[in-house]
């Protein structure tokens, strides 16, 4: 079974400060390991709730802000591609 967003966290013992804002000790506690199982998890994208997928894409972005060199394989990831609202 798949390993779900609030089990991962579980299991590494990390915990955001509140629903909408991630802990500096989260991103600093963060190596290459756990961003490629969290690159994997943003790549298959199948989550139980949008949110999970959210909270997920939130996390990665702000890996990228405060540890860049984490994150330079899956920026990808973050890149939002232009839509028409036409």
């Amino acid at each position: 079974m798949r390993l779900y967003y609030g089990n991962i966290f579980f299991l590494f013992k990390m915990e955001f400060i509140s629903e909408n804002k991630i802990s500096e000790e989260l991103v600093n506690s963060f190596n290459e390991d756990m961003t490629l199982e969290l690159a994997k998890r943003l790549e298959e994208d199948d989550y139980m709730t949008p949110f999970d997928g959210l909270k997920d894409w939130h996390l990665l972005r702000a890996l990228a802000i405060n540890r860049p060199e984490l994150t330079s394989d899956y920026i990808h990831l973050l890149d939002q591609e232009p839509f028409d609202e036409n």
